[in-house]
């Protein structure tokens, strides 16, 4: 026999204290926005600076809001519309789980607009700083999904010695997926922004930090989701793609149309 991992099925919940719960996946939506929210302010303060800390503050609440209105509404329209335009009630049952980054990324993007031209902030040296941090919430959300048991992999092959079986996806063994995307979406893309905001001549690029991000996340999803099964409600799309890889296509041509337009920042 083949030895393989068995998934050692965590509980979901951290504490529950009467009707209150709190979730692995909700602490790594307020840790990632904290910490976030944290380097943010020190980014905006590096020449060429783009924002007030107060700004970096009062941003937060729209943050907040563009991911989590964001996240869900993208899952609506994005995965299951028919469903859940046929349960309306549904759409608010967040608890239920059901969150699309590529809609939170929406809901930021629009956020980030809005709160700008309020501001009279620099959009794109602004959106700069927080492509910076955003891995961080990518890596911890994938990690919370793991901890879930949700959004396994594909079958793995008999050779791979960190095969996993997931119980809710059946006995074969299978690709933790969930912590190939974390690496990939989260540790790897955030080393990337943190070294390139190192550099002032970069910074001083405005849109050339959202675009590597945009570019980074699109490649590091598409490649995530070579392993990763597709939900079972959506299956496989045209051309074996799943609609995870079809939503990063536009994202890394916006990305390389980013980079490619990028240009030092006027001073003064």
């Amino acid at each position: 026999m083949i030895p393989v991992l068995l998934f050692p099925q965590f509980d979901p919940v951290i504490v529950q204290i009467g009707p209150l719960a709190i979730r692995w996946y909700a602490l790594a939506y307020i840790a990632s926005l904290v910490i976030g929210w944290r380097m943010v302010r020190g980014l905006a303060q590096r020449p060429p600076v783009v924002a007030t800390q107060l700004q970096v503050d009062d941003f937060l609440t729209w943050a907040t809001l563009g991911v989590v209105l964001g996240g869900r509404l993208g899952y609506v329209l994005f995965y299951q519309p028919s469903f859940y335009f046929s349960h309306p009630a549904m759409i608010f049952a967040v608890w239920e789980g059901g969150m699309s980054f590529h809609g939170g990324m929406l809901g930021v993007a629009i956020a980030v607009t809005v709160f700008c031209r309020r501001n009279a902030i620099p959009l794109l040296g602004f959106a700069d700083r927080i492509a910076v941090v955003a891995p961080i919430g990518l890596g911890l959300g994938r990690v919370a999904n793991f901890i879930n048991g949700e959004l396994w992999g594909r079958p793995a092959p008999h050779w791979l010695p960190w095969a996993m079986i997931f119980p809710r996806a059946g006995m074969e063994p299978r690709h933790p997926s969930q912590l190939y995307q974390a690496l990939l979406e989260g540790l790897v893309l955030f080393v990337l922004m943190f070294v390139l905001s190192r550099r002032e001549s970069v910074r001083a690029r405005f849109g050339l930090l959202t675009g590597v991000f945009l570019c980074g996340y699109g490649i590091a999803r598409i490649i995530g989701e070579f392993f990763r099964e597709p939900d079972a409600f959506l299956g496989f799309l045209a051309f074996g793609a799943t609609m995870g890889q079809v939503l990063s296509i536009p994202m890394v041509l916006a990305g390389v149309w980013l980079i490619l337009r990028a240009r030092p920042a006027r001073r003064g």
